[in-house]
């Protein structure tokens, strides 16, 4: 084979590879799906959880890079410590090397087996689970295949004058081992895709321990890069994340040095004339050895970042808090995170309907300036979720992630009217204090009537919504029953009024648009809970 045939079936080989491992990767996180979710919410200060955590989710979808990446994203926006990110960063370093233990099976000839059945689940099955687990098959098989095109595209490579000469420098240069497998994963993105290479070249002979290890070692500093161009205009928290995860692994590859023999001896003993597997157990090594002596570090590795990123994250700004883009790469993470983003602007909106039927019946500007505020944060809300859910649209989402972006599409909608309808009501009290507008005790007992069923409406809209709790949702069908015919009722009674004199037709105008704003909130509050009652059906 000629060099160019050689160069050609080592990108097709390298290109199959890492495509059969993003196929099986998102196979497997779709499988996980909500399991996937709940077990990053099970991250808490409890460390040893946080790096089960992170070997965990990094095994499900198969990327170090990824998760890390997930991980600033997390930290960005507000979710997770820098202690838990630390702890999950240290388990995902974990979790990439079971893509080792895989790859460093024989099992190249038979990946044809599984790509047909894979091909097979996924043209002929209808239902979503069925092609999600026939994707995690033909991706399995793609991936060997593609180890197998790469092991055949290096073999003459070792017979190569050139290359036996760079593999002779390696050897005794450790520095260009490590400057190689960084160089290597920064290119490629992959530590996976790497420690893949390094078997696929072990497998022709052409290589031996004393020269993956040093490139294994490189390749565990360069699955940083991801992690630190990622963290570029986030705020510090998630800078320093980044930066853990780069001294962590830089820590470990100066622990190990020293250890190169006895390391490559104890491989060598525990598989001998098995190279392939030497190095994916080298890989292991290393990363639960490391895993096992930073641990109890963490808090040393936190006071580090402090001293370079000196300062606290910066204040939380008026937009989104719990979205961002680098979550997209997990669609059933991102699509959680739109309903807490979702939540957060409801109770926002709520907020503002006490406030301002607060400043309504007390006069009070200062409620009313309060209401201007959250609106302005309500309407940035509304712009950053509508906008989140485009890109996520364009996701390959599941059938319960597609139908939790359409209906918060609506969602959202109705929340941002509510905060219209309480913007309404604070032009409302300017205008009764401008006026010096005043009403009966009888009018403001009215008032507080209606609002508190209108209130009860928009409790249970959010409630239901969070929950998803039909039997909740159902129970705000006779509390908007109400606010209807109690709007009906105190638009006559305040008809009457003014017929006898005791209201002046003003103060009226203002009451009866008061009346009528809460009972269109009740409307909104109605259709959120529909959409909730819609996933049911």
């Amino acid at each position: 084979m000629d060099t160019v045939g050689m160069i050609i079936g080592l990108i097709g080989g390298l290109g199959l590879f890492l495509y059969g491992m993003k196929l099986m990767g998102d196979g497997l996180e779709n499988v996980a799906g909500e399991k996937l979710k709940s077990i990053l919410e099970k991250v808490t200060s409890n460390r040893i959880m946080a790096v089960v955590v992170g070997a965990a989710v990094t095994a499900i979808i198969q990327s170090s890079s990824a998760t890390t990446v997930m991980v600033v994203g997390f930290v960005n926006a507000g979710l997770m410590n820098l202690s838990q990110a630390a702890g999950v960063i240290i388990g995902a370093n974990i979790g990439t090397t079971v893509t080792a233990q895989l790859v460093a099976f024989k099992l190249e000839d038979v990946a044809p087996i599984f790509i047909g059945i894979g091909t097979a689940i996924i043209l002929f099955s209808k239902n979503k689970k069925r092609r999600d687990l026939g994707n995690i098959i033909l991706g399995f098989g793609i991936l060997f295949m593609g180890l197998g095109v790469m092991s055949e595209a290096m073999t003459p490579m070792k017979d190569s004058p050139a290359f036996k000469d760079f593999i002779l420098m390696i050897g005794d240069n450790w520095i260009l081992g490590i400057i190689t497998g960084l160089a290597m994963t920064a290119v490629l993105q992959s530590s996976s895709a790497t420690t893949g290479l390094l078997i696929a070249l072990a497998s022709t002979g052409a290589i031996n321990m004393s020269v993956a290890l040093p490139v294994i070692f490189g390749c565990n500093i360069g699955t940083c890069v991801t992690a630190l161009l990622s963290s570029i205009g986030t705020n510090k928290t998630a800078r320093k994340a980044a930066l853990i995860h780069l001294i962590f692994n830089l820590a470990g590859t100066l622990v190990f040095l020293p250890l190169m023999t006895p390391l490559t001896h104890l491989v060598e003993s525990l598989t001998p004339g098995d190279i392939k597997r030497q190095i994916a157990n080298a890989h292991t090594v290393f990363n639960v050895t490391n895993t096992i002596v930073m641990l109890p570090l963490i808090n040393y590795l936190i006071i580090i970042v402090n001293k370079l990123i000196p300062g606290e994250a910066e204040i939380e700004k008026v937009g989104a808090a719990y979205l961002d883009d680098r979550l997209l790469e997990t669609p059933v993470i991102a699509s959680g995170q739109v309903i807490k983003e979702t939540i957060r602007m409801a109770n926002k909106a709520k907020e503002n309907l006490d406030l301002t039927m607060r400043g309504f019946l007390e006069n009070d500007e200062a409620l009313v300036k309060k209401v201007y505020e959250n609106e302005k944060i309500i309407n940035a809300l509304e712009y950053d979720i509508t906008n989140y859910l485009v890109k996520l649209s364009k996701s390959d989402l599941s059938d319960k992630e597609r139908g939790i972006v359409a209906s918060t599409f609506h969602v959202v909608n109705d929340i941002e009217r509510v905060g219209d309808h309480a913007k309404n009501i604070a032009e409302l009290t300017l205008e009764k204090i401008a006026k010096s507008l005043t009403y009966s005790k009888i009018a403001e007992d009215e008032a507080k009537h209606i609002f508190d069923y209108t209130l009860n409406a928009i409790t249970i809209a959010i409630e239901s919504y969070e929950t998803g709790d039909k039997f909740k949702a159902e129970s705000i069908i006779a509390v908007e029953a109400r606010i209807d015919v109690l709007e009906k009722e105190l638009r006559e009674n305040h008809i009457k009024r003014l017929n006898d004199g005791t209201c002046s037709a003003h103060a009226g105008a203002v009451f009866l648009d008061l009346i009528n704003n809460l009972e269109r909130i009740g409307d909104h509050a109605m259709n959120i809970a529909e959409a909730v009652l819609n996933k049911h059906r």
